[in-house]
């Protein structure tokens, strides 16, 4: 299988920069699998998990935010808001997290504290439906 440049970044490191063989992006229209030869396209983000297949291995990452881009010359790129591999996050701790936050939004008496403990609470879920999102994928 022809393999093509892939770069995932978010603003603390990059993390990957490595040919890949083929990706599975969650876009904000769907999942899209990238293979070497890619027409150009630009979508958002969703938040999920990218599926990467390079050199014989699979590495899964969570996004969170961001941008998806392929150009013929700089194969795919993506800019995620926030990314880290599956193997960081702690499955126990992530449903104790949002136990945790789920009482301070039920605790929160003023609307500025509310507000931020809904969001936490938010990418604390976004996170826990990605690991356990098995949807489909489709070519473009």
């Amino acid at each position: 299988m022809a393999s093509f440049p892939f770069e995932l970044v978010s603003p603390e490191r990059l993390l990957i920069s490595e040919p890949a063989d083929e990706v599975i992006v969650p876009g904000l229209d769907g999942e899209f699998t990238v293979l070497a030869g890619h027409a150009p396209f630009v979508s958002v983000l969703k938040p999920g998990v990218v599926i990467v297949h390079a050199a014989g291995a699979t590495q899964r990452l969570f996004v969170r935010g961001g941008l998806a881009e392929i150009t013929p010359e700089k194969g795919l790129t993506i800019l995620a808001e926030l990314a880290m591999p599956i193997e960081e996050v702690d499955a126990t701790r992530l449903e104790s997290e949002i136990r945790n936050a789920s009482e301070d939004v039920a605790d929160a008496t003023q609307d500025e504290p509310r507000r931020r403990a809904q969001e936490k609470l938010d990418r604390l879920r976004e996170l826990r439906d990605a690991l356990g999102h098995s949807g489909s994928t489709s070519t473009h």
